[in-house]
C-alpha cells in the first residue's frame, strides 16, 4: 500500500470498525458478552487496527528514509568524483600533453640515433600514460550503473558506446549476461577492461571488425572480444611494453577474474572470465 492510502485508511478504519462492533454488540452479542467486557474489548480492536496499519506506515515512512540517504549519498560521491576527475585534467593530463609537446621538440634537434630510440619509448609511454589518466577520469566521470537501469544505461548500451568512442565502426555484439550478474563496482570495472581491448583493436590491431560476445549468469559467465587486425605475433600476457593489458589483468584479478587469450586463427582474441567457485 502507498504513504496516502495507509493515511486514509489510518483516518477511517478504527472509526469504521468501531461504528460496527457497537452495533454487533449491542443488537446481537448483548446475552454472551457483559456490558463491562464490551467496553473493555472497543479499545483493544482499536489498539490492534492502529498497529496493524501504523507498522505498515512506518515500513513506508522507513523505505522512503533509506532511499533519501541512498540518493543523498550517491550526490556526495558523485561530486566527489567529479572534483577528483577535474583535478586530474587540471593536474596529471595536462602535465602530460606538456611533456608531449617538449619531447616534440627534443625530437626536433639533431641527435643520435640512440637518443631519438630513447626519445621515442619515452614518448610511447607518456601517450600510455596519458589515455589512462583519461580513462580514469572516463570513468570516474560515468554514473553508477545500477542492476535497474534502462537499455540507455545497460551495460550492452555503454559497450557500444565505449566502441563509438574508439572509432570502431563495425561492432557485432551479443550480450546476454543479465545486468543482475555484476554490482556497480563490477561493472566499472568490467567496462574499463571491455573498453581498452576496444582501444587495442584500433591502436595495435587495426581492424575493421569487432565482435563482443558475453555469455552467462550470475554464477559464472564470459566475455570474448575478437578482431580481423592483424594480431599479436608473441604472447600477449608475457609483452612487457603493453600495459594496457597488464593493468586489465590486474583489474580481473582484482575481482577474481582470469583474462585469457585463446589462439585464433585470424586477428586477436581477449577472453574475460568469471568462474563458478567450488
Amino acid at each position: 500500500m502507498s504513504y496516502k492510502q495507509i493515511k486514509w485508511m489510518i483516518l477511517i478504519l478504527p472509526t469504521l470498525v468501531v461504528g460496527v462492533w457497537e452495533y454487533v454488540r449491542h443488537r446481537f452479542l448483548m446475552p454472551y458478552i457483559s456490558m463491562d467486557l464490551g467496553n473493555v474489548l472497543t479499545p483493544v480492536i482499536v489498539f490492534l487496527i492502529s498497529m496493524t496499519l501504523l507498522n505498515q506506515l512506518f515500513k513506508v515512512l522507513e523505505q522512503i528514509q533509506e532511499e533519501l540517504n541512498q540518493e543523498r549519498a550517491e550526490k556526495i560521491s558523485l561530486k566527489e568524483k567529479d572534483q577528483l576527475a577535474r583535478e586530474l585534467h587540471d593536474g596529471i593530463a595536462q602535465s602530460l600533453f606538456l611533456l608531449s609537446v617538449q619531447i616534440d621538440r627534443a625530437e626536433a634537434k639533431p641527435t643520435t640515433a640512440e637518443g631519438q630510440i630513447d626519445l621515442q619509448e619515452i614518448r610511447k609511454t607518456v601517450h600510455e600514460v596519458n589515455r589512462y589518466a583519461r580513462q580514469a577520469i572516463t570513468n570516474l566521470r560515468y554514473p553508477v550503473i545500477s542492476s535497474e537501469d534502462t537499455y540507455e544505461d545497460s551495460m550492452k548500451s555503454r559497450i557500444v558506446h565505449s566502441a563509438e568512442e574508439a572509432s570502431i565502426m563495425n561492432l557485432l555484439i551479443q550480450w546476454t549476461i543479465p545486468d543482475s550478474a555484476l554490482n556497480s563496482k563490477q561493472k566499472v570495472e568490467l567496462l574499463a577492461c571491455i573498453r581498452e581491448a576496444l582501444m587495442n583493436t584500433t591502436k595495435h590491431a587495426h581492424a575493421s571488425v569487432v565482435t563482443i560476445i558475453g555469455e552467462g549468469n550470475e554464477a559464472e559467465w564470459v566475455v570474448s572480444i575478437t578482431d580481423n587486425g592483424t594480431g599479436m605475433r608473441e604472447d600477449a600476457s608475457q609483452l612487457k611494453d603493453r600495459y594496457g593489458l597488464r593493468i586489465m589483468k590486474e583489474r580481473a584479478q582484482e575481482l577474481g577474474w582470469r583474462v585469457v587469450f585463446p589462439a585464433v586463427a585470424q586477428g586477436t582474441a581477449i577472453e574475460i572470465r568469471k568462474e563458478e567457485q567450488p
